[in-house]
């Protein structure tokens, strides 16, 4: 179905998408964006964040902030994700998003399977960012915004080429770790298995000295 076409059926005056960037990366902040879009809005290409390249997520991104009748962007940060939970933070940056909506939503579709606890009337929608519209507008905002965010972090602590993974425990982002240790936008809970990992060979290796 077409996503214009799935907000349409949804028949309430203001519709407003929600999702999330970055519930799984080792580091940095986590990102929600909400956004309302107009009854009878056009955007070529407007698609899950996750199937477009970085350059069209760009050109929505500005699209997008363009058209909507509002949107918001927001952030909970390391030490929120570290205190509360990833599951919990996203839900604090997704109500984060809603308070700095310039317009009140009728309906609130959130990417996914699990209420953020919104206080507008929510419907979750599993793989929402290609099927609705608003998502698909939402998870493009917060993905690009994370990535931005990302590139900045970059500059601070440049030896973890966060530029390149964004965070995400890719092979090179592990060496880097491994390396230099965390740094204070590392979410160490994240690591814990990868630490656990690393101290289980470290002893195999202790009682099997001959093994390489």
């Amino acid at each position: 179905m077409d996503l214009f076409a799935f907000d349409k059926e949804q028949y309430v005056p203001c519709l407003c998408g929600v999702d999330e960037a970055g519930r799984g990366p080792l580091a940095g902040d986590v990102y929600a964006a909400a956004v309302i879009l107009p009854e009878d809005c056009v955007i070529e290409g407007l698609n899950d964040s996750k199937k477009l390249t970085a350059k069209k997520r760009d050109l929505l991104f500005d699209e997008i902030r363009e058209k909507a009748v509002s949107y918001c962007i927001a952030t909970a940060s390391v030490e929120e994700i570290e205190r509360l939970n990833i599951l919990n933070a996203t839900f604090l940056a997704m109500n984060r998003a809603m308070e700095g909506l310039s317009q009140k939503p009728d309906l609130v579709l959130v990417d996914g399977n699990r209420d953020p606890k919104l206080p507008y009337p929510t419907k979750c929608i599993v793989k929402g960012d290609s099927t609705s519209a608003s998502i698909a507008a939402a998870s493009i905002l917060a993905k690009v915004a994370r990535d931005r965010y990302m590139e900045e972090v970059d500059k601070t602590y440049p030896q973890y080429e966060f530029s390149r993974h964004k965070g995400y425990g890719t092979k090179l982002h592990y060496e880097k770790i491994t390396q230099f240790g965390e740094s204070p936008v590392h979410r160490h809970s994240f690591l814990k298995k990868y630490y656990l990992q690393r101290e289980k060979e470290s002893r195999t290796g202790e009682e099997n000295p001959g093994k390489k």
